[in-house]
Formats: structure tokens, C-alpha cells, sequence
């Protein structure tokens, strides 16, 4: 059954005066069909004189029933860890490069966001992971990932060491640049890049890429998405290492901590056309097909 968007959040590219001009046309279509708004307090800055409500995420989460984002995937990725507690519909509106999250052209806005309202869509439920910094029973740090958590390497050249374990069972050790553990959403992003295999987007399931192995027989594995990956890294190395999460939040190391990484309880909603079409995307952002 069709869901009924009565409020609806606006959040747009951090720092991205651009933006303006698709966010009028936005709200001045929504006012028009009678639709609460509510527009995000840091986007709210850079549209002087904008005439709209604004509100914190969390009230955007507490109190609407769709989200618009407005920007690239890294806009969509920054929204949906905000937002992870609510599940609040999200669609996105493509102004980035790349576009595997948002895929609505700002040419094409009304005609689809007028057929989403009247109930023709396709929502999807993709997971996301909840990676969590241990230091003597102590979480010290923590934070959600719509992509990947990434523990690697930063300020030298040399490899770092660490074991991986899943649901307390130990893996392996790895001599590497550091390890990716990837949703199927961020299948596509770095672990791709890495040699990582391109996972169905709805699928329970989490990727673990190694990033420049020293060996070659270190390869990928596809886990279960209720799974429990815990990495240690070796003393030797933690000064040289740090985690971070959708490429946008690190979250240092000490020596002997201990890194969590888990399903997140919560799953991320994402709103589409109704003709959305995973594998076309694919084909168009991966130039399948192509001449060489």
C-alpha cells in the first residue's frame, strides 16, 4: 500500500550554494500539493530569505515521512547515517558525478517526485552497519555506515597487521593497506575499486575486501549480514591506522583496541521511481557493454 508523504524534510549538499534554485522549485511544487515542510538547519544557511521552517535531523526524523535529498551519493550517505534510528523514506535528486544512490535528474524533479506523491514508486530496504571503537571494555568512539567501515592505513607508506574474527571465530591475518567491510550498497564504491564482487543491493549480506594484500591469495569474502567481524589490529601498527566510515567519519585507534563491526538494527529506505532499474544503472555508471 502506497505510503502518504504528508511532511516532508529537505536536505541539501553541505556547503553547496548551487543548490538553490532546485530547492525553490522543490518547496514552491510541495506548498502547491499542500505538504508540510520542514526544510535541514544547515542547508537552511545557505538559502538567505528561503520562507521555510527549519528543523534539526532529528526532528526531520521524528517528524516527517519522506526526506529529499538533494546532491550527490555522498549527500544521500551523510543523510541516511543521521536518520539511521528513524527509517525515514529517503529520495534522492542527483547533483553529484556518480548517481548510484540518487538517480532522479534535477531535469525530470516534478514529473517524478508528482507520480512518487501519487503513490507510483518503488521503495527499497538496504542495511546499514553500526562499527563501534573498543578500548578495556570501554566504547570510546563509534559511528553508522551506509557504504563501508574501512580500517587503514594513514600517515606512512607501510602496511599495517591486524586479525580479523567473525562471530568470535578468527579468520585471518592480514599484512595489507588495511580491510573494507562493505554493504551491498557500498559494493559499488570502494570495495569495488578493490577487487570487491558487486552484491545485489536488497541482499542481507556484508563483503570483506583486503586492500593491497601482501599476498594474493587474500581475496574477498561475501558473509552473512547478521554476522559479528571484529577486528584487532596488531600493536606494531595502530599508530599507523584509523577506521573510517562512508569516507566521512574517522574514528582514531590506540594501541589494543578493538574494532566492532555489526548490522545496524535499523534499516535505510530508500524511495524510487517507479521504473527504477538497478542493473541500467549499472550498466550506465560501469559503461557495461561499451566498446573498448
Amino acid at each position: 500500500m502506497p505510503l502518504s508523504f504528508n511532511c516532508i524534510g529537505l536536505i541539501g549538499k553541505y556547503d553547496d550554494p548551487n543548490i538553490g534554485g532546485i530547492l525553490h522549485t522543490l518547496a514552491g511544487f510541495l506548498k502547491q500539493q499542500k505538504t508540510g515542510l520542514l526544510l535541514d538547519d544547515s542547508t537552511a544557511k545557505l538559502l538567505p530569505d528561503h520562507g521555510l521552517e527549519t528543523a534539526s535531523r532529528a526532528r526531520i526524523g521524528q517528524l516527517c515521512d519522506l526526506v529529499i535529498v538533494i546532491g550527490g551519493d555522498g549527500t544521500l550517505l551523510n543523510a541516511a547515517r543521521s536518520l539511521a534510528n528513524y527509517e525515514i523514506p529517503m529520495l534522492g535528486i542527483n547533483r553529484g558525478r556518480l548517481g548510484f544512490l540518487t538517480d532522479i535528474s534535477p531535469d525530470h524533479i516534478l514529473d517524478k517526485l508528482s507520480d512518487i506523491l501519487h503513490g507510483s514508486y518503488f521503495e527499497e530496504r538496504r542495511i546499514l552497519l553500526h562499527a563501534m571503537i573498543e578500548r578495556d571494555g570501554e566504547c570510546t568512539s563509534s559511528s553508522e555506515a551506509f557504504n563501508d567501515v574501512v580500517v587503514h592505513k594513514w600517515n606512512v607508506a607501510r602496511m599495517i597487521e591486524f586479525d580479523t574474527f567473525i562471530n568470535g571465530v578468527y579468520v585471518n591475518t592480514h599484512r595489507s593497506d588495511g580491510i573494507i567491510v562493505a554493504t551491498p550498497t557500498g559494493s559499488t564504491a570502494y570495495a569495488l575499486s578493490s577487487g570487491g564482487p558487486i552484491l545485489q543491493p536488497a541482499l542481507n549480506a556484508m563483503v570483506m575486501v583486503s586492500v593491497s594484500p601482501h599476498t594474493m591469495s587474500n581475496r574477498p569474502i561475501v558473509i552473512d549480514g547478521d554476522s559479528h567481524i571484529e577486528v584487532v589490529v596488531k600493536e606494531t601498527s595502530p599508530f599507523n591506522a584509523q577506521v573510517t566510515c562512508d569516507g566521512q567519519v574517522n574514528l582514531g585507534l590506540g594501541a589494543g583496541d578493538l574494532i566492532k563491526i555489526r548490522k545496524h538494527d535499523k534499516n535505510v529506505r530508500l524511495i524510487h521511481p517507479a521504473n527504477h532499474d538497478h542493473y541500467m544503472i549499472l550498466r550506465a555508471k560501469l559503461h557495461w557493454g561499451g566498446r573498448l
